[in-house]
């Protein structure tokens, strides 16, 4: 009996300074867990991330450092935690498993907001649907097409392919090509595109407007016209230019050839 109080003494005192030790573990860990949560939430508020996307991405982060304090903690005191690691990756592969095309969608709705391709009004084509852009969610992206259909689109097919924003720069170039036969005087139908784009007010003079004789086809010479315009004009400048130019040509009496097929009859 005299030779067991020194040993649990020792041993006491041993696991009292362990103990000691995984407490102070857990109150630092807790400070730089809490530390590290709030540098998450001001520098994504700083990019103006989706207080949604800020929120939960600081507090998954907040969970899985915590975790990581309390293990060390309990290993501090001489509790195996390999066990419990095994649970939690066993866990988390089958959570992963059950929902890999959720937290695809959910990680390529978190890489739109943070990295912003396209905003709110925008005009795209994504995922093989083109719109503006109505509403931008966690797993999804809502697009409004021109003739007002709504497209719900996840965020994954979304990020994994191409993304063409329209409405992201303040001016658009406007390409045309106009035919005209081979019998018309290439002078003549340049000055007449050089007078319907002068006289167009929301064609831009900077860039300079570009017409120039592009192609010879089979059956027409092919003027390629280039304008600038505001975003919002493309529309307005594309179709005025087109109906401007068939009126202006047919002034002038300029033939604009079309697809057609002789046919000759030989008698034997």
């Amino acid at each position: 009996m005299k030779e067991l109080i020194p040993k649990l003494i020792e041993w006491g005192s041993a696991f009292g300074i362990k103990l000691i030790a995984a407490v102070a573990i857990l109150l630092i860990g807790r400070i730089v867990v809490k530390s590290i949560k709030k540098l998450i939430v001001k520098l994504m508020n700083k990019r103006n991330v989706d207080p949604t996307i800020t929120s939960f991405a600081a507090s998954l982060t907040y969970s899985a450092l915590y975790i990581f304090v309390i293990l060390a903690a309990l290993s501090q005191v001489g509790i195996q935690t390999t066990s419990f690691m095994a649970i939690i990756g066993a866990a988390g592969l089958a959570i992963g498993l059950a929902l890999q095309g959720s937290l695809s969608n959910f990680a390529s709705g978190f890489l739109i907001i943070m990295f912003r391709p396209f905003k709110l009004g925008d005009y795209v084509k994504a995922g093989g649907v083109s719109g503006s852009i109505s509403k931008i969610s966690v797993f999804t992206t809502e697009i409004n097409t021109l003739d007002n259909k709504r497209i719900i689109v996840p965020n994954s097919q979304i990020m994994n392919g191409t993304i063409t924003n329209y409405t992201a720069e303040k001016t658009r170039r406007v390409d045309l090509t106009f035919g005209v036969g081979y019998e018309a005087d290439v002078s003549k139908v340049k000055d007449i595109l050089n007078r319907i784009i002068k006289g167009h007010e929301l064609i831009l003079k900077d860039p300079e407007p570009f017409v120039r004789l592009g192609n010879l086809g089979d059956s027409s010479i092919d003027f390629t016209v280039r304008v600038w315009t505001k975003t919002e004009d493309y529309w307005t400048v594309h179709f005025d230019l087109t109906e401007s130019a068939k009126e202006g040509f047919d002034k002038e009496n300029i033939n604009i050839p079309y697809p057609q097929m002789d046919v000759h009859m030989i008698k034997e």
